[in-house]
């Protein structure tokens, strides 16, 4: 394994806080896994931009993952093929945390994403 420590910026902090309220579900990492699978859905590569890393938002890769942490690893490591990126340590945890903030931010920009409700019927 080569991602041991998921950091999310103040920004994405605040995003999940506001997420938080509105779906009721009171875990960061259940939200992160909602916001990474959101932005693997989404066709265009993430870009490569520099992520404020204060740290504002800490958990082990075991916490992230869950008990399915092997299936999300899974799912970086072939978004990164299919993006043509090599499977280093470095390329996986920086594509992680790119596709976090890409998520989380579009979970909290979407206005339809009131509940929990919401959030199950982002994949119709």
């Amino acid at each position: 394994m080569s991602i041991e420590t998921v950091r999310l910026s103040q920004q994405a902090k605040d995003q999940l806080a506001k997420l938080k309220r509105y779906t009721g579900i009171k875990n960061w990492n259940v939200l992160c896994r909602w916001a990474f699978c959101v932005s693997l859905a989404e066709p265009s590569p993430v870009q490569d931009k520099a992520i404020v890393n204060d740290g504002a938002v800490e958990m082990t890769w075991k916490t992230f993952g869950g008990k399915h942490q092997e299936i999300y690893l899974a799912l970086l490591k072939q978004r990164c093929v299919n993006d043509g990126l090599e499977l280093s340590p470095k390329v996986l945890a920086s594509q992680l945390k790119q596709h976090l903030h890409r998520g989380i931010g579009y979970l909290a920009a979407n206005r339809n994403v009131a509940s929990i409700e919401d959030l199950l019927a982002l994949g119709d």
